[in-house]
Parts: C-alpha cells; sequence; structure tokens
C-alpha cells in the first residue's frame, strides 16, 4: 500500500463516510488544527519525565482523535458516526473537568501572567494549548454557519485547553517560576 492516493491532488479531501471538500474548507481547517494540536501534544509527551503527565497526554491525545473524527464528518452523516465510533460526549467534558479540579487542588498558580517555557514539556503543552484554542475558534465558525451539530464538542474543546493550562502548571511545579510571571 502506498502512502500517497493522488486524490488529493486539486485540493480536495475525502470526509469520513463520504463527500469531498476543498482542503481549505472550515471543516478542514478545524479537524486540520486538533491535528497540530495532537502532534504538539506528542511532543509534550515526549519531553516530560513524570508518569501522570505522560498518561494525561496520552488519555487527551486519544480523545482528541474523536474530536476530529467527528469534525471530519458531515453532520448529514452523524448516525454512521456514532455507529462505528464515539462522539464527544458530555462524560468525557465532565471527566475533563474533574481532572482540571484535581491538577488545580495540587498546583498554586502566580497572580500575573505566565510566560511560557519554564520546561521543554510544559513549552510543548502550552503550544498545544494555544492550537486547541484555535481548533476550538475553527468549531465556533462552523457551528454558528450550522456545519457542526455538538454543542458538546464546543465545550469538550475548551475544557481540554483548560486542562493542558493546569497540566503545563502542573508540569512545572517544583520549578522556580519567578522569571516566567509578567508583572504589570
Amino acid at each position: 500500500m502506498k502512502i500517497y492516493t493522488k486524490y488529493g491532488d486539486e485540493g480536495e479531501t475525502g470526509l469520513l463516510y463520504g463527500g469531498r471538500v476543498s482542503k481549505a474548507d472550515p471543516r478542514t481547517e478545524a479537524y486540520g488544527t486538533v491535528d497540530e494540536a495532537v502532534s504538539a501534544l506528542g511532543l509534550a509527551r515526549s519531553f516530560s519525565e513524570d508518569a501522570r503527565v505522560r498518561g494525561v497526554i496520552e488519555r487527551l491525545q486519544r480523545e482528541l482523535f474523536t474530536v476530529g473524527a467527528e469534525l471530519a464528518t458531515d453532520p448529514a452523516k452523524r448516525d454512521l458516526l456514532e455507529k462505528h465510533f464515539s462522539a464527544v460526549s458530555s462524560d468525557m467534558t465532565s471527566a475533563l473537568e474533574r481532572l482540571i479540579d484535581d491538577l488545580a487542588a495540587e498546583v498554586e498558580l502566580p497572580k500575573a501572567f505566565i510566560l511560557p517555557g519554564g520546561s521543554p514539556a510544559s513549552a510543548a503543552l502550552d503550544l498545544a494549548r494555544s492550537t486547541l484554542r484555535r481548533a476550538e475558534r475553527r468549531a465556533v465558525a462552523l457551528s454558528e454557519s450550522g456545519a457542526l451539530k455538538s454543542p458538546e464538542l464546543l465545550r469538550y474543546l475548551n475544557r481540554a485547553s483548560d486542562l493542558l493550562f493546569m497540566l503545563a502548571r502542573y508540569q512545572d511545579r517544583g520549578l522556580s517560576t519567578e522569571s516566567d510571571v509578567l508583572r504589570s
């Protein structure tokens, strides 16, 4: 099997369960940005030596494949997505909220802006967070245009980026971060 198909040579790509759209389509932008975040998370996971952080990252990477699959599915074919895969659920979002609360109980946040880069792992987590925020903006645009029917997907993306913020702070919890805090 070859890695290239040549089907995208004219600037189009296939959606899950059929249909072709431009590679510049807002849907492609949304799931492509989620894919970028998954890659940035892989970088963070490779830098982190903390087993808990690595486990959370891997779980989030796997869940973001679910997000990407949902974004890559035409809403008219959602029944096929739900038949073969799971869609983003409120249980997934609630689990992120519990994890954020657990991490927040272990990390004291500074009362100023944080300059990313306390460690390679936290810097990669902050990169993944900002990339996920862009994915969220793309998903909001899809929702506003009627091309995304799941409000839970928007809640999940919002919570996932909050989790990445907390996870980066947790990753650096033992470091002196005085130089990484922007004071007004």
